[in-house]
């Protein structure tokens, strides 16, 4: 059969090379859809083999590959390979699957960890099994029992994106041998312990590891062929079945011949090993036939006694079999007897323990809410050298804290299991993080290298009881050593699932190759040479080489050296953060590479690893604390160069600010390394990838240097080739020369096919990481000379794209892209690329250029307004046009007429603002329709819409929209929500906005969401990620209605339910629109029928809101303004020469991965003040003591445009002030933090009280609220703009401007200064209060929605007590010692003071409250009573409250002091006044108050009923306080404080509900001239009422001077 794979194919599948390659489309965006199966069904014993080519590390999991039953021309293909079904069998990871159905776990290797370059097969045998093949290694039978005619499956899923076919042929001989193994003999292998066989020899048959070296190089004919070798199977950690001389191992299986040799070491200490010379290497310890198969415990007695020797006869017991005798088979009896009774979890066990997978997996329930109460145990006791093994299959990041596993005598029958087992005090032994723990308590503190709290999902930990009764513990298979020397003779195995362990299974194939290759880091720390392979010319290195690069024994105070001198560390690394630096013993040799790896690192500080060069002969140096300090050596030709961070010093002095990567972001495993090349230049490099030169003129016989300085805790010099990633070719200098001791530059060309940057380019361009990213140096003093160009020539509809990942603020003009015919080592680099005036194309900021001249202007976008993360891409089709692309959507054809037979190079310009871009994985052919035609498809087949369409969407949306068709249409490109759109202007009344659904996906739940908001799109942040709720119904910043299905929601909250048809069973062609109708009610209209009003009282001023959530993936506006001329409409197109109205932002509408530059996470810097704890991985801060030494900073910088936001959690009433917050506009790493922020004055912007200062120095008051008065709850956040202005923000309001010129990178800044004691970042977009996770909603928001629409009172008026600032608000508590010198009775007061609202300047502003607000039934303004407090009035239970608050409007009395208790007693208002201070007259009511007559009066009435008139006072009220407040109504009254003595004036007044219709508007009775409220008339703005009972008392209001 042919090895091609089948046209038909998942929908993101293109294929290629005849149709043996396979790649998956948009890799970074989507991980499934990835299906592709064999052009024809297999033949029996065909192996269908594919190479993987790529991988990507945006997602988890990997290849999966099968067969399947299922026709391929005919298939509707699922997202996935599991989602097979019809006669399917799919090996995913190491488990396999029918149907879908998991039926085989830990079975062959886990494809999960295979790599680039490994080959996988599946194949079905002539019995009908299913057979996995892996580097051509047979890993045995997967499945039985397969019908014929199946083809093969392979599923480019996750981080799989291409692969290749290589074959479909039957195995070779050698492969066919090993496939006639029977399955029993394989099971009966696999079960066998460990200890006992590994490797097929036994562990006391070495003579050392050269023995084991020599026995492998045998196999590889490079010695004397030895034919009594023992044979093995065909795993990859075993030999080869025959010994010909043509076997070959290859070195993949070499390295883990040599890893299980390591492990056997370790194994033969505990386990009969002995001496490690006795015993042959299998003649001596065979039957005579082919040298058995030996087992470790030396003679393989039938009794199971095992022997302490390292010799054995393998003669003892024997048996002619073919799986080589007894020894083996009864060496494994010792190890624990292989019965039915195998060891699974125990059915009792924990309260949150659920078991599944036959008791043999354990998973903790609720692990996001709870974290223990998850102990398992064994269900019988652990044998003697028994293994005990579990894989952590899952864990969360929520909890500190992590898997502990041991031993305890305790039956589980009999056990009341405790929350954790730390808390048994008798008969048990665990291991907790990398300490032991007996009966609770801490026995040995650091008992092994590794803690359990840092390993990761797949590890293995594994425990076994010995017979002499010591315990040891296993990680990934290897020994940690006695960890109990005696334990009890019976012990059942108990495991912990604690904290962020939260599912494991037990693994009963103890067969530790996979994870010795995948946890090589770890064996290496544990031992430097365990799992390296070494070069093919040196296996065995002399140690005792003088030449060899090792560290020098004087190092600093805190390092020490270990290994013989191969690694260095910080013992107590936690403890001190300096005093690391350490020398290499000799000078280095010209072109000689010196490179360590980092081994292990803490998170406590901040700062990592510097490495660079010095004169200074360690012998005689004094070290300094950290090697930057050292600044001897007053010339260039001596001192210390050191790479710091991104930077360059030379004698303690900053060289070069901006280079290479940030060795502060490496991890454990990176490695660094640095050169001093023959002509002077000094490079560095990073993971193997060069950095360019950072010094020149650097003296020879220079020593080495690294400084293990903060998070870095230990390094090992890497002195094997093998060990060496391949170093780029820097064909500009001489040949670097390898070194015994040193990596040489090996030939490590890029591919012809693999696009980078040319190695020649402009004079200030640096080109780093592999030839994938250039830079501009000294980007603050330089614009131009930067041109960098592709290192070939572009093929037809191939792509060449980068992304822009640094900018500055500093020029005008950006960054300039093109094709050029030049070549480019023809080319002379001119400053700018627009100067070439011949075969060159160029895009400058909306212009198309060609030769130097425009050609055409307004092109469909601007390079100009693109920012950080944005993606430039151009193309160049078969006919000659270009194309650019700008973040993966086309922008259609630049110019024509491109030699479509000559060479064009990619070009890009870093000029003006753009410093730093890189080339994607995307570049390379697109479609292979765009190498033939002019035609470039967009992702997203989607038709325009209707000509004269009016309506456009606003480039401001969710984060997985891409908007397409000038605007008109949106789609959704990932995920199931984050796909808001905002209409492009407000709705007009009576104005239908309509729009028709144009895709659905079935694989989600719930569809569309529409309505309106008073949320404007124009003043959201112009990143697209923040701002914005993943789902409209979570959107509460501003008023929002919206029908989802068929209920009707108001800020989330269910107003109405069955409104009408639901709009979940809307599909492709339905069309929905919402307008605003002139009665303020909000209308949905489905397929054009009018659905009615579905709520009522809505705001003027609203857009339209769609949310594309669910099954609705991608919609287009059909309707058009019947209100304007559709001609006078400018859509927000890229292309137009201004913008639309709302549309000032000239951002480009973001495509094709809007996603690709997500929100920084921000935490809080290890170095920090010293009364500051940090806690919740450095998300909260606490200040332990006193009241200052609390500052902090964020460890990241402050992108623009995204808000950084905390919360205050803790305030201290025993202090005052309060806290302080900004930004600092250097590196704060190692800054020595003062006593409080406004000792900063260098690049320091603080926001204090209410004024905001600058590097100490005034420069604003009376901006936004007074931060000491911020209660805890409030969230506060920091924003720097595009035009580089600091924003504050107060529960998610915008403050305004600040502080302009704010410069890049600046780091948030927060001083925990007085009452504030402890702040938590907020970590999400929401979590403000407002936001929907804390539930709570300010005044603002309730005045202005609920009361208009008549929500239950305790929502209306009654604020979440989250919001409420009286715990701090000083005003408040001087008004409410007013309030208590009126010993009013407290019964007529509400109990719960939380309901008391301030309403003073800083206090309505924290809440973000509005001026003005709707309320009743018919909707009538009100203003809100600034500069007052308001304290809440105990409703009397006559009164029909619901139906006040529904309906009743709001307005407000001034009265005197002495009428406030005859008001209250009577539970209405009266006009009658009188005094109870004798300091202050009280005054009466004005004169016209209630005296003039209305028509049909009492004049008129017969004397009774005049009478009864006389009797029902009449009120005055107003709907502001601006009126009723005045000294008229509200007469002042002095009164002394009684605790600060000092003498206020008060006014009081009532805040009431007035039944509407109760009342006559009129006008004011003052004779003001001037308008007393801009929102009221002076002819309207008073109220009389003598309705008795259309008022209700429910605030008592009180303003103090």
């Amino acid at each position: 059969m042919a090895a091609e794979l089948h046209p038909c194919s998942g929908k993101l599948i293109g294929l290629s090379n005849s149709n043996r390659t396979a790649q998956r489309n948009q890799p970074v965006q989507e991980f499934n859809h990835g299906l592709v199966l064999s052009r024809e069904p297999l033949k029996d014993r065909d192996v269908f083999t594919v190479r993987i080519d790529k991988k990507v590390n945006s997602w988890s999991g990997s290849i999966e590959i099968g067969v399947t039953s299922l026709d391929p021309a005919g298939l509707d293909f699922p997202s996935s390979a599991t989602g097979l079904k019809g006669g399917s069998w799919i090996v995913s990871g190491c488990s396999v699957l029918r149907d879908g159905r998991s039926v085989l776990e830990e079975y062959g290797r886990d494809l999960d960890q295979l790599s680039e370059g490994d080959r996988v097969g599946i194949q079905r045998s002539t019995h009908g099994e299913l057979h996995l093949w892996v580097n051509g290694q047979d890993c045995g039978a997967a499945a039985s029992g397969l019908p014929t005619g199946l083809w093969a499956v392979v599923d480019l899923y996750g981080k799989c994106t291409q692969v290749t076919v290589v074959s479909c042929e039957p195995p070779s001989l050698a492969e066919r041998d090993t496939e006639r193994e029977t399955v029993e003999e394989r099971e009966q292998e696999d079960e066998e312990e460990e200890e006992v066989v590994v490797c097929g020899v036994r562990a006391g048959e070495f003579g050392g590891l050269t023995s084991e070296v020599n026995l492998a190089a045998a196999t590889n004919g490079t010695l004397e062929e030895e034919p009594e070798l023992p044979p093995t199977h065909n795993r990859p950690d075993k030999f080869p079945n025959n010994l010909e001389p043509e076997t070959v191992l290859t070195e993949h299986q070499l390295f883990d011949v040599l890893n299980n040799a390591i492990v056997s070491l370790y194994r033969s200490e505990d386990n009969g090993g002995g001496d490690l010379g006795g015993g042959g290497i299998g003649r001596d310890s065979g039957t005579g036939s082919r040298g058995d198969r030996g087992s470790s415990s030396g003679g393989g007695s039938v009794n199971g006694n095992s022997s302490d020797s390292g010799g054995g006869t393998g003669n003892t017991g024997s048996v002619n079999s073919p799986a080589g005798g007894g020894g083996a088979r009864l060496g494994a009896v010792t190890g624990g007897m292989l019965t039915n009774d195998a060891l699974l979890f125990h059915e009792k066990c924990g309260t949150l323990i659920k078991l599944s997978n036959n008791n043999k997996t354990a998973e903790r329930r609720r692990p996001l809410d709870e974290f223990n109460n998850g102990v398992v145990m064994t269900n019988r006791p652990l044998r003697h050298n028994e293994m005990f093994e579990i894989r952590i299959d899952k864990l969360v990041d929520k909890w500190s804290g992590s898997i502990e596993i041991g031993v305890t005598t305790h039956n589980p029958n009999n056990l009341d299991y405790p929350a954790t087992m730390t808390n048994l005090r008798s008969g048990t032994i665990m291991m907790s993080g990398c300490g032991i723990l007996t009966n609770g308590k801490g026995t040995r503190r650091e008992y092994c290298e590794f803690s359990l709290d840092e390993l990761q999902e797949g590890d293995h930990i594994g425990l076994m009881h010995k017979a002499s009764g010591a315990l040891h513990f296993y990680i990934n298979g290897i020994d940690q050593g006695v960890a109990a020397a005696q334990t009890p003779a019976v012990v059942y195995a108990v495991v912990d699932l604690y904290g962020m362990a939260v599912k494991v299974t037990i693994v009963h194939n103890h067969n530790h190759s996979d994870r010795l290759r995948r946890n090589n880091a770890i064996m290496r720390a544990l031992s430097p040479d365990v799992g390296r392979p070494r070069p093919a010319h040196s296996l065995t290195p002399d140690p005792d080489t003088p030449d060899r690069l090792l560290f020098h024994s004087n190092c600093g105070q805190k390092a020490a050296i270990i290994s013989e001198g191969r690694t260095a560390l910080r013992p107590h690394a936690t403890d001190d953060f300096n005093h690391g630096v350490v020398l290499s013993g000799r000078p280095l040799h010209s072109n000689e590479v010196f490179q360590v790896r980092i081994d292990k690192m803490v998170d406590k500080w901040a700062g990592s690893i510097e490495i660079g060069v010095t004169t200074h002969n360690p012998a005689y140096l004094q070290l300094p604390s950290t090697m930057t300090n050292l600044r001897s050596g007053n010339t260039n030709q001596s001192g210390t160069w050191m790479m710091t961070g991104n930077g360059v010093m030379h004698n303690g002095t900053t060289i070069l600010d901006e280079y290479g990567h940030n060795l502060d972001r490496l991890k454990a495993g990176d490695t660094v390394g640095v050169v001093r090349k023959e002509d002077g230049s000094l490079h560095f490099f990073v993971n193997g990838v060069a950095q360019g030169p950072a010094a020149w003129n650097v003296p020879p016989s220079v020593y080495a240097v690294v400084d293990l300085y903060g998070q870095a805790a230990q390094a090992t010099i890497m002195d094997d080739v093998a060990d060496l990633p391949t170093l780029p070719e820097d064909s500009s200098e001489g040949p670097t020369v390898m070194s015994p001791s040193s990596p040489c530059s090996v030939a490590g060309g890029n591919s012809a096919n693999d696009l980078r940057f040319h190695q020649l380019h402009g004079t200030n361009a640096v080109i780093t990481n592999g030839g994938r990213t250039a830079l501009r140096q000294n980007c603050r003093s330089e614009f131009n000379d930067a041109i960098v160009i592709s290192n070939r020539c572009l093929r037809d509809g191939e792509l060449f794209e980068i992304v822009i990942q640094k900018m500055v603020d500093r020029w005008s003009g950006s960054i300039e892209a093109g094709v050029t015919a030049i070549r480019p080592e023809e080319l002379e680099f001119p400053n700018t690329m627009t100067d070439i005036d011949y075969d060159t194309w160029m895009l400058s900021g909306t212009a198309i250029m060609q030769d130097g001249n425009t050609m055409r202007n307004n092109y469909g976008c601007d390079l100009d307004t693109l920012t950080t993360g944005s993606r430039i891409g151009m193309m160049r089709s078969a006919t000659g046009d270009l194309h650019y692309y700008i973040n993966g959507v086309d922008q259609g054809v630049a110019c024509t007429g491109l030699p479509p037979g000559k060479e064009v190079y990619a070009v890009i310009d870093l000029y003006g603002q753009c410093v730093q871009v890189s080339i994607t994985s995307s570049s390379g052919p697109q479609d292979n329709s765009l190498c033939t035609s002019n035609i470039t498809e967009r992702s997203f087949p989607i038709h325009s819409p209707v000509a004269g369409v009016a309506h456009r969407l606003h480039s401001k949306h969710g984060k997985n929209v891409v908007l397409l068709g000038e605007g008109c249409q949106a789609v959704r490109v990932g995920g199931y929500a984050h796909g808001i759109v905002f209409s492009a202007k407000e709705l007009k009344t009576d104005e239908l906005f309509e729009v028709k659904i144009d895709e659905v996906d079935d694989q989600w739940s719930g569809s569309l969401h529409m309505g309106l908001t008073t949320l404007a799109p124009p003043e959201l942040p112009s990143c697209p990620m923040s701002g914005l709720s993943p789902s409209l119904t979570q959107l509460r910043s501003k008023v929002t209605w919206l029908l989802a299905g068929s209920e009707v929601r108001r800020n989330g909250l269910l107003q109405r339910q069955n409104y009408g048809a639901s709009l979940d069973r809307l599909t492709v062609g339905n069309r929905v629109g919402v307008k605003r109708c002139s009665d303020d009610t909000m209308h949905v209209l489905i397929d054009g029928e009018d659905m009615g009003p579905a709520a009522t009282a809505v705001a003027k001023n609203v857009y339209a809101v769609l949310d594309l959530y669910g099954r609705v993936t991608a919609v287009s506006i059909v309707s058009s303004s019947v209100l304007e001329d559709a001609g006078s409409v400018k859509a927000p197109s890229l292309s137009s020469d201004s913008c639309s109205e709302g549309e000032e932002d000239r951002t480009p509408v973001e495509g094709g991965e809007p996603a690709l530059v997500p929100n920084t996470v921000m935490a809080f810097l290890e170095n920090h003040g010293k009364n500051i704890q940090l806690s919740h991985e450095n998300l909260t801060a606490a200040r332990v003591s006193s009241y200052n030494q609390g500052l902090l900073v964020t460890a990241q910088p402050l992108p623009r445009q995204q808000l950084f936001q905390f919360q205050i959690d803790r305030l201290n009433a025993s202090w005052t002030s309060s806290l302080s917050l900004g930004v600092i506009g250097h590196s704060p790493d190692r800054l020595n933090f003062p006593s409080t922020a406004c000792c900063l004055k260098r690049s320091v912007w603080l926001l204090q009280r209410d004024s905001v200062f600058h590097n100490s120095l005034k420069i604003c008051e009376n901006y936004g609220p007074n931060l000491d008065t911020c209660p805890e709850g409030t969230v506060l956040g920091l924003l720097v703009d595009g035009n580089s202005c600091l924003h504050l923000y107060v529960n998610g309001m915008d403050q305004g401007v600040a502080a302009q010129d704010i410069p890049t990178p600046c780091y948030p800044l927060i001083d925990l200064y007085g009452q504030c004691e402890q702040v938590t970042i907020v970590t999400n977009n929401v979590a403000t209060v407002g936001g929907e996770s804390v539930k709570a909603r300010c005044q603002g928001d309730m005045e202005k929605a609920d009361m208009v629409d008549g929500i239950k009172e305790s929502v209306c008026w009654m604020p979440h007590p989250e919001v409420n600032p009286n715990k701090t608000c000083e005003y408040q508590a001087l008004c409410s010692r007013f309030k208590d010198l009126l010993t009013l009775p407290d019964g007529y007061f509400n109990e719960d003071a939380k309901y008391n609202l301030c309403y003073c300047e800083s206090c309505h502003k924290l809440r973000g409250d509005e001026s003005y607000y709707k309320r009743g039934e018919p909707p009538r303004d009100y203003a809100l009573p600034f500069g007052w407090c308001r304290f809440a009035l105990r409703i009397k239970p006559h009164c029909d409250v619901s139906n006040s608050f529904k309906q009743w409007h709001i307005a407000y009395h001034g009265t005197s002091v002495g009428a406030l208790r005859r008001t209250l007693d009577h539970a209405q208002l009266l006009s009658g006044t009188s005094s109870i201070f004798s300091v202050s007259p009280v005054k009466t009511e004005g004169p016209n108050g209630y005296s003039e007559p209305e028509e049909n009066s009492s004049n008129s009435l017969p004397d009774r009923d005049r009478e009864r008139d006389r009797e029902v006072p009449r009120v005055q009220l107003s709907p502001t306080m601006r009126y009723s407040g005045l000294e008229m109504f509200a007469p002042k009254v002095q009164f002394r404080d009684p605790r600060s003595h000092c003498c206020h004036q008060a006014q009081v007044g009532f805040q009431v509900c007035v039944r509407p219709g109760s009342y006559k508007v009129g006008p004011q009775t003052l004779g003001a001239i001037e308008p007393l409220d801009p929102r009221f008339s002076n002819t309207e703005i008073e109220w009389i009422t003598k309705d008795q009972g259309g008022t209700l008392l429910y605030g008592l209001l009180i303003r103090v001077e």
